[in-house]
């Protein structure tokens, strides 16, 4: 992003807060301060701003600002240091353990609110240079599960649709997302195609959250039922004839078997309510909705994705649009949204401890590419370690060094009680943040390393 130091008039950005990707305008005041308002010209969203995003001028003070680097002394206080204190203290603690433990007793856990170049870097270094794949991101804990959905069903980490297609949609449905709170302005589009265009809204969530203000029916499935009720889709739709034969033909394959396996989870419209907890009136309703509506967008969110059976609830929903051809049209589709801002540039460079690089797994032949381009003397072998596996194994003491950047696992990581007691077992603990404190660097963080912040970022020379 442009940094908002420029002496430009105006600096056309991205609000830094989750996935949407509101453009925004900032007008510096020559005072370190901006004036914020929405970018009219911006895809996303058109001009319209939530809350975050239009208070976004009270995140540009340095109060509460970590500033300098830190170390912390054996009491437990901290003292400023420079940057080549700081730098030495941290490369010679990763050498010290690298060299008695090997590369695999090192980790980094980054986040999806770094930029792609700063993913890009982190990731070289873990896998090109250190010679481990001990490098993961909160990303994982929201994305994960769609991203094997996709993966599975496409062959490709990849969202076929876009924003727009929310205007154009004669059906929105709404599985396991109070988008009115978490993606407002995604929101707000929807209830605008609702009033302007007549689009049903279907909310399904087993909470009756806002997002249900203004819908036109609402499911409370049963938690966890929502692959039952999507499996009860698409067999009511084999059995109503409303399936298109000749897109599964030419496009999937493997139909058969996957109608089969719906019809034993959930043979009927009575079956699939029972298990699913609704009454039958209801799925009725939701089915026929389903069948008579050729532009149909199904938005799915942590509800889903968050979740022990996450991929398969992510692949009974992409399961009906394949088999019903309402899939890579205007208006249609399968939509996932997410909370982070750029969870898929992380993974276009592969900031995943399963990828290497640019969507690249380890075999031979990718690793000699990555290796090659990279210029890299020890290119990771295998997979690492995954988010919940990582703070697992620092816990055992396999991890003895642990770099932070962006994010506050001790808040964020599930069974956070136990993510901040094993965070006290490191040898080095690093912490790149913008902010002098939060859970993660209370629970032991040994170098502080300060971070520029949203608006002080810029291109290359700014």
């Amino acid at each position: 992003m442009n940094t908002l130091l420029s002496r430009s008039p105006i600096v056309r950005t991205t609000c830094p807060y989750c996935g949407v990707g509101c453009g925004v305008i900032a007008k510096p005041d020559g005072h370190g301060g901006a004036a914020i308002s929405g970018d009219s010209n911006h895809p996303a969203n058109l001009g319209r701003l939530c809350s975050k995003g239009s208070t976004l001028n009270e995140t540009l003070g340095i109060d509460h600002r970590l500033l300098h680097p830190v170390l912390r002394r054996s009491d437990g206080t901290f003292a400023r240091t420079n940057w080549g204190i700081a730098l030495d203290r941290v490369a010679g603690g990763f050498r010290t353990i690298i060299d008695r433990e090997g590369p695999d007793a090192v980790a980094f856990y980054l986040s999806g609110q770094l930029l792609t170049e700063d993913y890009y870097v982190a990731n070289k270094l873990m896998k090109g240079f250190v010679g481990s794949s001990n490098v993961d991101t909160n990303s994982r804990l929201c994305m994960a599960s769609s991203v094997a959905g996709h993966r599975r069903a496409f062959g490709a980490d990849i969202v076929p649709g876009t924003y727009r297609d929310f205007d154009q949609a004669d059906l929105i449905v709404l599985v396991g997302s109070n988008t009115a709170w978490c993606h407002p302005v995604l929101y707000q589009r929807m209830i605008a195609a609702r009033h302007e265009h007549g689009t049903n809204l279907v909310v399904i969530d087993p909470r009756r959250t806002a997002t249900a203000d203004e819908t036109d029916l609402f499911l409370p499935v049963a938690p966890g039922m929502d692959t039952t009720l999507f499996c009860g889709l698409l067999a009511h739709l084999a059995d109503t004839r409303a399936l298109d034969y000749a897109y599964i033909d030419r496009h999937t394959t493997g139909f058969g078997a996957t109608l089969q396996r719906a019809r034993e989870i959930a043979v009927d419209i009575a079956a699939t309510a029972r298990a699913s907890g609704l009454d039958v009136a209801t799925v009725s309703r939701f089915f026929e909705l389903f069948r008579t509506s050729k532009r149909t967008v199904t938005c799915f969110s942590q509800g889903i994705n968050q979740s022990a059976q996450g991929t398969d609830k992510v692949n009974a929903i992409i399961n009906v649009h394949l088999a019903t051809g309402r899939i890579g049209h205007p208006g249609m589709g399968p939509f996932s949204v997410t909370g982070q801002p750029n969870a898929m540039g992380g993974r276009e460079v592969g900031g995943l401890a399963n990828q290497l690089a640019a969507h690249m797994g380890f075999s031979p032949v990718e690793r000699d590419r990555v290796r090659r381009f990279w210029r890299a003397p020890r290119v990771a072998a295998s997979e690492g370690l995954k988010a919940i596996d990582m703070f697992e194994a620092i816990a055992r003491g396999r991890i003895k060094a642990l770099w932070v950047m962006g994010t506050n696992p001790a808040v964020s990581m599930p069974r956070a009680g136990v993510v901040r007691a094993a965070l006290k077992n490191l040898d080095l603990f690093v912490v790149s943040d913008n902010v002098f404190t939060n859970d993660t660097i209370e629970a032991g963080a040994q170098v502080l390393l300060p971070a520029a912040a949203w608006g002080e970022k810029g291109r290359h020379g700014d």
